[in-house]
């Protein structure tokens, strides 16, 4: 399965320190070595950087590494491909434009009866990850108004995400540069850094830092992983079937739902070979 990160804040914050736990984890400290992918929104516009090869030893997640891109949400993804191609294509998250803003979504989970329905948005790659997020965005603009507001905007989406973990695992993250929601079917932590800020030390990695140097008192600053990253904090820990909506580092909405325990979730392949493992 692949691993996910996210973050939400109030305030312009890079994410080197969460992005060089994870990348260890791609290849050095865990499986999830086919490819990697992170978008960090800056205004209306997207940056985003892709490789196919092990962000553990990755030249570009090394650089992204270091590179202290200011964002107030951004999205992150290490792949561990069960089935189908590893190549650029298939790499998270994926991005498409909806009422003139991107949308960015990553996926952790397999799905192996799912068949989206035909729409505006179709996938590039062969991931069923990717004709999720198409299948969301069809949903998206065929029932909800330009204007639809973040509560119309859950209400649609929640029921979606409910229908997709009935049908296999999904765990994901989705945003549209102003809020981020998240969604467990299996695993998902998150934590919330606000003052007083304190150190923190990785879980992959011997890097350490401490928050009160690099904040003001004024900062809220939340992350979103599929596994704590740091060993010294406490994270909080979904249940299945929680989702959470995201707005500058706080939960403007949440809420819980009945998913089934798919008890094979690394085993599941799909039955349709146009459509591949996250």
């Amino acid at each position: 399965m692949c691993e996910l990160l996210g973050m939400s804040a109030n305030t312009p914050t890079d994410l080197c320190f969460s992005f060089t736990g994870l990348t260890r984890r791609g290849g050095e400290t865990g499986p999830h070595k086919d490819g990697w992918g992170v978008a960090f929104y800056e205004g209306k516009g997207v940056r985003m950087f892709h490789d196919p090869e092990p962000c553990a030893t990755s030249p570009i997640a090394d650089f992204v590494s270091k590179l202290p891109i200011k964002s107030k949400s951004a999205i992150c993804h290490i792949r561990q491909a069960n089935v189908g191609n590893i190549n650029l294509a298939n790499t998270h998250p994926f991005a498409r434009e909806l009422w003139g803003r991107y949308w960015v979504f990553a996926h952790n989970g397999q799905l192996p009866s799912f068949s989206p329905k035909q729409g505006m948005y179709e996938a590039v790659g062969d991931t069923d990850s990717e004709a999720l997020f198409c299948d969301i965005m069809n949903t998206f603009r065929d029932s909800l108004p330009r204007s639809a507001s973040n509560e119309e905007l859950a209400a649609t989406l929640v029921p979606l995400a409910q229908s997709y973990a009935q049908k296999g695992v999904f765990n994901c993250l989705l945003s549209n540069g102003d809020w981020l929601f998240t969604f467990c079917s299996t695993k998902l932590a998150s934590i919330t850094r606000r003052a007083p800020f304190g150190p923190a030390c990785l879980k992959d990695v011997e890097v350490e830092i401490d928050f009160a140097a690099e904040t003001t008192p004024k900062d809220v600053v939340s992350i979103i992983a599929t596994e704590p990253l740091t060993n010294d904090e406490q994270w909080d820990i979904y249940d299945r079937g929680e989702w959470k909506l995201w707005l500058e580092g706080e939960v403007v909405a949440s809420g819980k739902v009945d998913v089934p325990e798919h008890k094979k979730e690394t085993q599941m392949v799909s039955p349709d070979p146009a459509l591949h493992s996250s």
